[in-house]
């Protein structure tokens, strides 16, 4: 446990006194007191540090007399049985972990909150703007604090899944034979417990699920705006019959547990669509479950409102009035390239378009498109739907995924016979796009003379305008972002964390780069040259980086020097692979 610099400071103020309640009321000899006190007349350190690093005392023990002196009450224990679980709802339980506080009393007129420092008043403050009521601070140990949040979270869950399962009952439409109560009584719990985290992933947002058998437990986690995040952790042997149930939801074989599987889950819950799709690979101690969780019928945001602007935004608009050729967006798995695609489809649906769309799945639903989703068990594959819907004479065909030589193919020469093609293609930036389909098999005079253009895009957490605060980066964080000043217009802002918030983030944001083909870059892909060649006569033709695009949210307040880093640092070490492999 470590000491909160609120308490330092308080037994620096009041040391003398301090000292003598430890003596008194801890295992702190007079001896022990005097021999800190004179280090620190030596070194000027807090006393509270010197009694510490020698071991004279225990953290605890700093806390108990800082209670005692200012008459906080101090818990030894806290029993879990006698807080309503209801008191913590308007509180996320990351908030809680992260200023260790725990409602525990609700009165008419005051809340009592359990804390590890009670002289942090940010979180009183917090928790009296959620109450409306008279906050009263009782303390107790980290340890015992983290303890006691696990436990009243877990059951304020439960009793979440208990209150909702008549309306999983009527609004949980499962689509397939789901039922395994024939199984035995015992195992409904399993059915309700899957539920249950559906329903909180959904509720919370997260855009997947992570199950993970490990050798005494297993972990489940939640992606949330691009973070993994642990919230709980269930025995192993569990594990075989949530498995179990999830499959065959997804109508997979429970049998077999030697082979990766792939599945996909229809649910509906309070009237939303949500269509899952299910990965399980093998493991030692069990099979590791991913569910994507994709909200169908989502409304489809624009461009400018996805972080898309300036020059980026206009030439996304030239690009897509186009009669003809390809236009590729790029980025890891889930980040968002599927939805700048739609915001453009949306863009240019007029009744004078005709737009077809190969996808797996179906993320969004538009009025006016015509969507077609993949079915690998009957071999309906995205080259074998493009070839067909060829023949449908579209104006415009959007291809969810560019994944072989054949879907490539077939997409750049349809762009060539008066289609305008969108697709999708995972490859680290825009520049690496042409080498990605040389590498496919495709040639590159086909390439050259079909691509119109690449987006290569990331998302990045923004920041909760609530509650982040306003500094200037030191010399060693701008060392991180390779600047060395910051323009004289920027305002730079760091997570803090509240109750709205996760951590200090809300939502993310688009950060991109986008690859018109000039004379010089088709000229380079004709010549089979590598990304870095490509990237840097892009630049020259005015291309702005991811790089500079999330400097420039950085400057804008938009996001953290924390975020900005980690995508500049991941981008020079892309470029520098790019390169060696170049050679």
């Amino acid at each position: 446990m470590k000491l909160s610099e609120h308490m330092l400071v308080k037994i620096e103020d009041h040391k003398q006194k301090i000292g003598e309640l430890l003596v008194q009321h801890t295992s702190l000899t007079q001896e022990q007191l005097e021999q800190a006190l004179a280090q620190q007349a030596e070194s000027g350190q807090l006393i509270g540090e010197i009694l510490l690093k020698r071991n004279f005392i225990h953290p605890n023990d700093i806390i108990k007399v800082l209670c005692i002196q200012n008459n906080i009450p101090y818990l030894q224990e806290i029993n879990v049985d006698e807080i309503d679980p209801n008191i913590v709802v308007n509180i996320s339980i990351n908030y809680a972990k992260q200023h260790e506080v725990l409602p525990i009393l609700e009165t008419d007129y005051s809340i009592t909150i359990a804390v590890a420092d009670p002289f942090n008043f940010d979180v009183v403050n917090d928790l009296q703007l959620i109450f409306n009521k008279k906050v009263i601070v009782v303390v107790t140990t980290s340890l015992r604090l983290q303890d006691a949040v696990n436990r009243v979270y877990e059951k304020a869950n439960q009793n979440l899944v208990d209150s909702i399962e008549d309306e999983f009952e009527e609004s949980l439409d499962l689509d397939g034979p789901i039922d395994i109560l024939d199984a035995g009584a015992d195992e409904a719990p399993v059915i309700r417990f899957v539920n249950s985290i559906i329903f909180r992933a959904v509720k919370e947002r997260a855009s997947d699920i992570h199950i993970e058998p490990f050798e005494k437990e297993t972990v489940y986690r939640f992606r949330v705006n691009g973070v993994m995040q642990e919230i709980l952790r269930q025995p192993r042997k569990t594990h075989a019959a949530v498995s179990s149930r999830i499959k065959v939801m997804a109508k997979l074989d429970i049998a077999e547990r030697r082979l990766p599987q792939d599945g996909r889950i229809k649910i509906k819950i309070a009237g939303k669509d949500i269509d899952i799709r299910l990965s399980t690979v093998p493991l030692p101690h069990g099979e590791r479950i991913v569910m994507r969780v994709l909200e169908k019928g989502t409304t489809i945001l624009r461009l400018e409102n996805l972080g898309f602007g300036g020059v980026v935004l206009k030439e996304l608009e030239d690009v897509s009035r186009r009669k003809h050729g390809i236009f590729y967006v790029s980025g890891p798995t889930g980040h968002g390239k599927t939805t700048t695609l739609f915001a453009m489809l949306d863009r240019i649906n007029t009744p004078e378009r005709m737009i077809i769309t190969v996808e797996d799945p179906v993320e969004y639903e538009i009025q006016g498109i015509s969507q077609i989703q993949v079915n690998s068990k009957i071999d309906l594959t995205f080259a074998f739907a493009l070839r067909s819907i060829l023949r449908q004479n579209p104006d415009v065909i959007m291809v969810g995924e560019t994944r072989d030589h054949e879907t490539a193919e077939i997409a750049l020469t349809a762009s060539q016979t008066g289609h305008f093609v969108l697709s999708t293609i995972h490859t680290n930036d825009a520049a690496s796009t042409p080498t990605r389909l040389i590498d496919m098999g495709v040639e590159p005079f086909l390439i050259a003379s079909s691509l119109a253009a690449v987006l290569a895009q990331r998302l990045i957490r923004t920041l909760c305008p609530e509650c982040k605060i306003a500094y200037v980066p030191t010399p060693f964080e701008l060392s991180l972002l390779k600047i060395s000043s910051l323009p004289p217009d920027a305002t730079t802002y760091r997570p803090k964390g509240c109750v709205k918030c996760n951590r200090g983030y809300a939502g993310r944001i688009t950060i991109a780069e986008l690859m018109p083909i000039s004379d010089e870059v088709r000229s380079l892909i004709l010549l089979r040259s590598d990304a870095v060649a490509i990237k840097k006569a892009a630049i020259r033709s005015g291309m702005r980086t991811l790089k500079q695009d999330a400097l420039d949210k950085l400057f804008q307040g938009i996001t953290s020097v924390e975020e900005v880093a980690h995508t500049v640092n991941e981008e020079e070490e892309e470029e520098t692979a790019s390169a060696r492999k170049g050679k």
